[in-house]
């Protein structure tokens, strides 16, 4: 399949990785269909495309015309059977292997003969994930980094059977979103991380033995390697059950005790300490908005 034969895309997840990358196919003038089954997350991934639309125009980065294409373009819906037309279905729901397999096996039997299967998962092997259906050669990785419109690159990974066309017309869309393409073969963490979930973590363990404070380590990491974001920042950002649910498959498939989660990242987990999304983890952020709203009424 031909990125030009690609009209028709499915996204399955509602939330900010699903919304985000139906905003970009849908700004291209593709035709997208945005499954969630809660009406609700539909609503919220509707208002965030219209929102982000409208920032492109005010900004000049696209025109008022192609703004309200956009829009036309993208459909929501919680039926299932809506994306059998889809040439690719991304699926963009909760790390969990299992929830996934279930949804590839669903997505197997209505999806037309010629659809590629496709998920932005960060870490869950793609060759398990095509078991769970009869068209393994068209089952591939697209790891969109958060949030998908801003960040430019896409992370595609070659499950065991994923076959050269599918490839290719994964990387050639991709590329048609504006997205500079990495490829990496089908193992625990891919490259990203492989790469970043460690230094998370260690930066989680520095923490945990009293080595400096949250606030040194992400200073040391920003002014002295040039990050835009300290490690124990940025955790935050991702979730902090996302990278313990990373750093428990690389541990588990590399077979490695240097994958270990750091303790200190569990507790945090286990206390629903989760990051920004929670108001709380690494750093207080229900603390900050307190603060700023008093000091605006001072």
């Amino acid at each position: 399949m031909m990125t030009e034969e690609i009209k028709i895309i499915g996204v399955v997840g509602g939330g900010q990785m699903g919304s985000g990358i139906a905003l970009l196919a849908a700004a291209r003038g593709i035709d997208v269909w945005l499954l969630d089954t809660d009406p609700n997350a539909l609503t919220r991934s509707r208002k965030y495309v219209s929102g982000f639309v409208q920032t492109l125009v005010s900004k000049g980065h696209l025109s008022q015309d192609a703004g309200s294409d956009a829009l036309v373009h993208l459909h929501c819906t919680s039926n299932l059977e809506d994306l059998h037309s889809a040439d690719v279905i991304i699926e963009a729901i909760v790390e969990s292997e299992d929830v996934k397999r279930k949804l590839f096996s669903e997505l197997d039997k209505i999806a037309k003969a010629s659809c590629i299967l496709a998920s932005n998962t960060s870490s869950i092997s793609i060759t398990r994930l095509a078991s769970a259906t009869n068209r393994p050669q068209q089952v591939i990785g697209m790891h969109f980094m958060n949030p998908p419109p801003i960040m430019r690159l896409v992370e595609i990974v070659r499950g065991a059977d994923t076959s050269d066309a599918s490839f290719s017309a994964t990387k050639s869309l991709a590329e048609r979103f504006g997205k500079t393409v990495i490829c990496s073969q089908d193992y625990p963490g891919f490259i990203v991380n492989r790469i970043l979930m460690p230094m998370i973590n260690e930066a989680f363990y520095t923490l945990y033995t009293g080595v400096a404070s949250k606030e040194d380590i992400d200073t040391g990491m920003k002014l002295g390697t040039n990050h835009p974001m300290g490690p124990l920042e940025l955790a935050d950002f991702i979730g902090l059950d996302v990278c313990l649910s990373i750093m428990k498959i690389l541990h588990g498939g590399l077979g490695d005790g240097r994958y270990a989660p750091c303790p200190l990242l569990v507790q945090y987990v286990d206390a629903g300490r989760l990051g920004r999304k929670r108001g709380i983890g690494v750093y207080n952020y229900r603390k900050t908005v307190k603060e700023t709203s008093l000091s605006g009424r001072l």
